[in-house]
């Protein structure tokens, strides 16, 4: 069985889509779809913009959703999945992709969520840091029993944890992790704590936003970050895709899910190439530890 998955932020590159632009109609209808729903020209920014204009988070998301649907529309046309999964913003592409919501409904979504998100980073003192060649439980525990406001943000696959907090916090702490061994540490050059506690004022605005949208049934399940089950339940899809903002995005865990329901082809549907990495990971790990078993 197939499942199209969604990437997040952070796989944005100066001139992303204009291929697609150019080369199908139903994809130039989208961009100009676009530029007119958000009362700017996302497109240009997309085509030639700078890779700082790139990076301003309420840029970045809504190209990363815009590029994400237009190869959808052209994958669309030959295939259809068994079920889709989106990695922390990548879920609202995926919501597009089994027909939950419109995609004129997910862009407003996406960039009223980018604007929250930017305007809680301006206002808090945070940052995200990526923990590499330590034991995921283990980074959990150490950051649960921490004093300052720091939490295993991101379980991107088996070595690779990404922690969000205050910044102090997670410097002091990234010391603590090299100390037990940990491969590296780096501190992300990111605005704010994504997918912490850090974000709850723009989960309060995502969340009124998200609760006066119309959610369809969808087309297929999808499988959510926020506890890595999927479901086809509207009240569920909304609740997790509210609660996704504040808590851990558990990839690995969504991922070994699906892997264990019968999913055994991963499409990456978007810019990049980096969750078919991961997912690569996570598929060895698993498959070493049933060989262990």
């Amino acid at each position: 069985m197939s499942a199209f998955v969604f990437p997040g932020q952070g796989s944005q590159f100066s001139g992303m889509g204009h291929e697609l632009y150019k080369s199908n109609k139903k994809v130039k209808l989208l961009f100009d779809q676009s530029d007119e729903v958000l009362g700017f020209s996302l497109s240009k920014i997309m085509f030639r913009g700078s890779d700082d204009e790139l990076k301003q988070t309420k840029v970045t998301q809504p190209a990363i959703f815009l590029h994400s649907i237009a190869e959808l529309t052209i994958l669309r046309e030959t295939q259809s999945p068994a079920a889709v999964a989106g990695h922390s913003l990548g879920e609202f592409s995926a919501l597009v992709a089994n027909n939950t919501i419109s995609f004129e409904d997910g862009l407003k979504l996406v960039f009223l969520r980018a604007k929250a998100m930017q305007k809680s980073c301006e206002n808090t003192n945070g940052t995200m840091a990526a923990i590499l060649g330590l034991d995921d439980e283990k980074i959990k525990e150490i950051c649960a029993n921490y004093e300052g406001n720091v939490i295993a943000a991101n379980f991107n696959c088996p070595g690779q944890v990404v922690i969000s907090g205050e910044i102090n916090a997670v410097k002091d702490i990234c010391e603590k992790f090299n100390s037990l061994g940990a491969r590296r540490s780096i501190i992300l050059p990111v605005g704010g704590a994504f997918h912490s506690s850090l974000m709850n004022d723009a989960k309060s605005e995502l969340k009124e936003a998200i609760d006066s949208t119309n959610f369809s049934e969808p087309s297929c399940p999808i499988y959510q970050n926020f506890n890595a089950n999927k479901t086809v339940v509207i009240s569920k899809i909304k609740n997790n895709l509210i609660n996704q903002l504040t808590n851990p995005v558990l990839w690995t865990q969504t991922v070994n899910n699906m892997i264990n329901d019968g999913i055994n082809d991963f499409i990456e549907v978007g810019p990049g190439k980096v969750l078919q990495g991961l997912i690569r990971k996570i598929n060895r790990d698993c498959s070493t530890k049933s060989a262990l078993a």
